[in-house]
């Protein structure tokens, strides 16, 4: 074995670290039974005329499964994450055959076209998950990796404009916790400039972040969830501002953005969910995770003597054994989703290539 090739395998042992291949088979099978199956769907669709109405696959050859076009952008995600983790697992010859399918010129050159016409679909929450799609790709050593990062490339480099353009003409943060949160965006597309190293794009996005979040004091957590959140929009914001700032500065604006009554909190409350087939209720399972996820981040980014340091951690303890109950959940109000902010979390991507 070589240094690069030991390189790969100390590289995927640490990324499946907290997933055991147990797990990861099953995941890799609900998103396998997802995203050819075209209904039930709930995408949105701009209609300028009849000759607009079309099937989610007509419109959408590659992603066009799993509910919505997010949904499936991100379930592509995860099978990619997973045959990353696991190079020998024997789902690796099926979720080749499933990108192989998907990740083809033809088709993504179909998703650009919609895109260029419908330059708002899916902002900002689709634009982060196809870069993060893009990411895992470009830091993925096996050789067809190239192949589907090639396909993918001409709307990754679209998505980055439209997403450039956004920013420069966004000026107030969207701070509800579902798919038009700002601050899960912007990170995640941060997380996209590390690993293509496009220096503009981070540089526009540290500018905008800051400008939108930097004064943001004393954060009214109570208030939390709101509605049928999946994101935490608090924690969400510092998440992202961990990124941007120095570990002193972050330091910093984390004790004065964070409520001092949260150094008083054993826990914060879990949220459970009463009707597994109500789709806007199964957000909660994606909530929990995504606060685990988030926790861990800052905690990552804070010495240990921080005052926010042991709430912090028994919090992010508490979200991640709670919320990674019953990840298997077969309705398909949770499973055509929620196995990507559980993989997110087990495979520690918000903190490692």
């Amino acid at each position: 074995m070589d240094i690069d090739q030991a390189r790969d395998v100390s590289t995927e042992r640490s990324l499946a670290l907290g997933c055991s291949e147990e797990i990861a088979t099953q995941f890799i099978q609900l998103v396998l039974a997802g995203i050819n199956r075209e209904y039930p769907h709930s995408g949105k669709i701009w209609l300028e005329s009849e000759a607009d109405v079309k099937t989610p696959r007509e419109l959408h050859p590659a992603f066009y499964g799993c509910l919505d076009w997010h949904s499936s952008v991100h379930s592509h995600w995860l099978l990619v994450r997973l045959a990353r983790c696991f190079p020998k697992a024997p789902f690796q010859m099926a979720v080749r055959a499933a990108l192989d399918h998907s990740l083809t010129s033809p088709k993504l050159q179909q998703e650009v076209a919609y895109l260029q016409r419908h330059p708002t679909f899916e902002c900002p929450y689709g634009w982060a998950w196809l870069l993060q799609l893009a990411a895992e790709l470009r830091e993925w050593s096996d050789p067809q990796a190239p192949v589907w990062k090639l396909a993918l490339e001409p709307l990754e480099a679209l998505l980055v404009g439209h997403f450039q353009h956004w920013l420069q003409t966004l000026e107030l943060p969207d701070r509800t916790g579902v798919h038009s949160n700002t601050a899960f965006a912007l990170g995640v597309a941060f997380d996209w400039t590390q690993a293509s190293g496009h220096q503009p794009f981070a540089d526009l996005l540290r500018q905008k972040g800051i400008c939108l979040y930097l004064q943001d004091q004393d954060y009214p957590l109570q208030l939390e969830p709101l509605g049928y959140d999946f994101i935490s929009p608090s924690l969400a914001e510092a998440d992202l501002m961990r990124r941007l700032l120095t570990p002193d500065a972050f330091a910093n604006w984390l004790l004065q953005f964070l409520p001092r009554s949260v150094l008083e909190c054993q826990e914060w409350p879990f949220v459970s969910v009463k009707d597994p087939a109500d789709y806007r209720q199964a957000h909660f399972r994606g909530l929990n995770l995504s606060r685990a996820w988030m926790l861990e981040g800052l905690c990552s980014a804070l010495l240990p003597d921080h005052p926010c340091m042991e709430i912090l951690q028994l919090v992010a303890a508490r979200h991640r054994q709670l919320g990674l109950r019953d990840m298997t959940e077969e309705h398909y109000a949770s499973s055509h989703w929620v196995g990507t902010f559980a993989v997110y979390l087990l495979t520690h991507r918000g903190l490692q290539p």
